[in-house]
């Protein structure tokens, strides 16, 4: 299905791509394909693959089926720090580095409010967030209110609203790059991650330094989504709805339910993103077809009482 679908987004577009003449040497249909379609697919394949196991890892680590990356204010800070990128540098690297920035210094905020709390427990760090996240969201405001309406403000709204519109093969390499090394990462200590799925006290008996553990694994995981969200912007529900999906169809909690989150995940964004640039005369923001999709499901979880996981 991954593999279905990227083939699909490498023809689907504005710009129309033919097989035909691609093969016959077409110089603008092989500028296109290599400089903006292939590169779009490949955010789109990776970057959902990494929401969705990030996901998996965040809401493992909580014990909680609504857990997300933007529980800690990654997404909170991705967007200050790309408003700032817009109002006071120039060009999409720059904005793409102002919002991985903004990402990786609100987490590293709210993981060092928790850690003054020497007990560990999860609500610290869910705390420490909120207060992160309320900061961050401050900031923004501010800096929209000193935004040109209808140039700089647009602009941040847009990129609030997620898009793999503007990717292209010269922006994705770092962040690419370190996205593949962190999920590498977190596939290594996966036997670790399902443990801080156990009781915190079951976890100590097992020898495990469940506190430090945490962080780190939360770090790497928050690494992950930062690389992605910092080159589209915020793109919803994807870490939320991957993990739920990978578990109903695995019956159960283990390294391959991650593998299949990721799966999941590079589906949802890859198909989001079809359906963004195929269904209108303008290319829409990926996150109002996620959001389409993770809106009854969250509601449905909240309804349902879901037990943690």
């Amino acid at each position: 299905m991954v593999i279905a679908l990227a083939v699909a987004g490498l023809f689907v577009g504005k710009y129309p791509l033919s097989l035909e003449k691609l093969l016959s040497g077409d110089a603008m249909q092989w500028r296109v394909f290599l400089t903006l379609r292939l590169s779009r697919t490949v955010v789109g394949v990776i970057g959902g693959f990494a929401l969705g196991v990030a996901g998996f890892v965040y809401q493992t680590v909580f014990r909680n089926p609504l857990a997300s990356p933007d529980i800690i204010g990654v997404s909170s800070g991705a967007s200050a720090g790309a408003a700032a990128g817009i109002l006071f540098l120039s060009g999409s690297m720059a904005v793409t580095a102002s919002a991985f920035a903004g990402a990786l210094l609100a987490v590293v905020f709210a993981l060092a409010l928790s850690g003054l709390d020497k007990s560990g427990k999860n609500s610290t760090i869910v705390l420490a967030g909120i207060a992160v996240h309320s900061l961050a969201q401050t900031a923004l405001m501010c800096l929209k209110l000193t935004a040109d309406p209808e140039r700089e403000l647009a602009s941040i709204e847009y990129w609030i609203m997620g898009s793999l519109n503007g990717i292209s093969v010269y922006s994705i390499g770092g962040n690419m790059i370190l996205c593949l090394v962190c999920m590498a990462v977190l596939f290594l200590l996966h036997r670790q991650v399902i443990l801080l799925s156990a009781e915190e006290g079951e976890a100590r008996m097992l020898g495990v330094n469940v506190g430090g553990l945490r962080l780190a694994v939360l770090l790497v995981a928050t690494l992950v989504t930062a690389s992605v969200v910092s080159l589209t912007g915020l793109i919803s529900f994807v870490g939320l709805l991957a993990p739920h999906g990978a578990r109903l169809l695995a019956k159960h909690n283990r390294i391959s339910t991650m593998l299949l989150s990721g799966l999941l995940g590079g589906i949802l964004l890859c198909g989001a993103d079809i359906l963004a640039r195929s269904v209108a005369a303008t290319e829409l923001p990926v996150s109002i077809f996620t959001s389409f999709l993770g809106a009854p499901f969250l509601i449905y979880l909240i309804a349902g009482g879901r037990e943690k996981v």
